[in-house]
Parts: C-alpha cells; sequence; structure tokens
C-alpha cells in the first residue's frame, strides 16, 4: 500500500501521543509538576546540516523551467532555542540561521521542462540560500516522572529563505533558446505552517544524568507539507547540559513555488543553560 509522507508523519505523531496517554493518569497524583514557578532553558547549538532539494527557474523567454538538484556546500549554520514551563505548561521557541551554497562543473544534476536532458548534456551550476526557519509553539506536559517527561505541542513555524542560482548549459538543447544557456536567478521564498507535535526526554538509570531528548513535529499550510524529527543524547550538570543530536527538518512546497522541495539533514551539537 502506497503511504504518502503526509500520512505517515500525521500517523507516526498520533502513534506517539497515543503510547503516551495511559500512564498519565495514573502518574498524574504524584508527579505533576508543581504550578507558581517558571523554570527557563536557553539552548545554542552548531548544526552542521546535508541540504537536498529542487529549485527551479525559467531557462528561455518562453518560460521553460530550469530544475536543479541540489546539495550543499556549508557555509554557516547556527541555531538558539528557549523554552519555559510553569507546571504542566510551557512555550518554546527555536531560530535555525542559515547560509548554505553548492557549486558543480559538468553536472547533468538538471532537467529542462520537467524532462531529461539529452546524453552529453551538461551544466556548471552555482547554487546559495540564505534565510531562516524559525518554530514557535506552546506545550502542555502529559507525562512527567523521572523515568520520562513528554509534551504535546502546537504552534507555527516559518521558513523565509532567499535562493540564488547562475547555469551555464553545453551540449545539444534542442529548442532551447541560446540565451536560455547561461542565466541567473534570485527568488525570496517564504512559508508560515502551523504544526502540532511532541517532545520528550527518556532518562534511563538511577543517576539522572544521562538522557536521550526526542522531538517529532508535523505541519502544512502556506507549504504543501512540513515535519521535523530530532534524537540524541545529552549529559546533565548543575548549570544545564551538553548535547549531540540528529536533526531532520523537510518541505514540500505548492505548485508554482521556485523552490520545489528542501531538506536539511545532520548533528547539531550544542549547550543548554537552565535556571
Amino acid at each position: 500500500m502506497h503511504m504518502n509522507h503526509r500520512t505517515f508523519c500525521l500517523l507516526a505523531v498520533a502513534q506517539v501521543a497515543a503510547l503516551a496517554a495511559p500512564p498519565v493518569a495514573a502518574q498524574a497524583s504524584q508527579s505533576e509538576p508543581a504550578p507558581g514557578g517558571w523554570r527557563y532553558g536557553a539552548s545554542l547549538y552548531l548544526y552542521v546540516p546535508t541540504l537536498g532539494g529542487t529549485s527551479s527557474a525559467p531557462a528561455d523567454s518562453g518560460g521553460t523551467p530550469i530544475d536543479v538538484d541540489v546539495v550543499d556546500t556549508l557555509k554557516v549554520t547556527l541555531m538558539g532555542s528557549f523554552d519555559a514551563h510553569n507546571g504542566r505548561w510551557g512555550v518554546f521557541t527555536d531560530l535555525v540561521y542559515l547560509n548554505l551554497g553548492d557549486s558543480k562543473q559538468r553536472s547533468r544534476d538538471f532537467t529542462i521542462g520537467d524532462v531529461g536532458i539529452p546524453a552529453g548534456t551538461t551544466a556548471d551550476i552555482e547554487w546559495d540560500l540564505k534565510g531562516l526557519a524559525w518554530t514557535i509553539a506552546g506545550e502542555y506536559r502529559v507525562v512527567s516522572n523521572s523515568a520520562l517527561t513528554l509534551d504535546a505541542l502546537a504552534g507555527a513555524r516559518l521558513l523565509d529563505i532567499r535562493t540564488t542560482m547562475q547555469w551555464s548549459i553545453s551540449g545539444d538543447l534542442g529548442p532551447i533558446l541560446p540565451s536560455g544557456r547561461t542565466g541567473s536567478s534570485e527568488e525570496t521564498n517564504s512559508a508560515l505552517d502551523a504544526i502540532v507535535g511532541v517532545k520528550g526526554r527518556l532518562t534511563p538509570g538511577s543517576s539522572g544524568r544521562w538522557s536521550v531528548p526526542v522531538y517529532l513535529d508535523v505541519g502544512a499550510g502556506e507549504s504543501e507539507l512540513t515535519w521535523q524529527a530530532a534524537a540524541g543524547i545529552s549529559y546533565a550538570y548543575e548549570w544545564g547540559e551538553l548535547t549531540a543530536m540528529w536533526r531532520y527538518l523537510a518541505y514540500e512546497m505548492k505548485p508554482g513555488n521556485s523552490m520545489k522541495d528542501l531538506n536539511f539533514s545532520g548533528p547539531m551539537f550544542g549547550a543548554t543553560f537552565r535556571w
């Protein structure tokens, strides 16, 4: 049976929430956080992702699109987050700054008019992306004990990026005009999407020092679909914790957008300060 990305992500979020729900009633009387005092956490991370996606631009005066498969060369990517909790309720925000680019010589990773290119046809392509992904959400703690904390969340994510592309094509292009063999484009893309998800922390053993943070969300709105997942390992100190995680963030854009799809996948390393 075929299952698209949107259906898979929605089912994944629902399954995690369903697994977490049964223990809540039994734990609430003994594990519910006491309201009345705010607790805060601020994190700064270095994110080292691989980028993939498809960018499109008109290749000739007739508007024939050139679609380019992109894989990044990392320039600068930083992220930070902040969260606050009072009892079971909380809020968090997460900001990722992106500066990525790619350069390919004699590449065949492109199509013209959504069809393949003739054998022997290649292109020199330069591609660049700058922008941010900003998530903000409210949280409700559905599980809270010494071994597991799990929050349900709902909020929004903004993607705001500027992409530039330059190309020079060599070889037989048939009806493509000579002017379409070389060109450049600059596009600004933004998408504001509602998201729902879960985030939590598994703490095995009795010391409480080591833990496994996890995160999953899915949403849609101005994009066709966006989803994000992350998991890793953390070690706690008196002042906070050090964390290493793997993070994946993906977008499927609606028809007519110059950025057709986009994904970031890679490790991130950082520190969280708590008070």
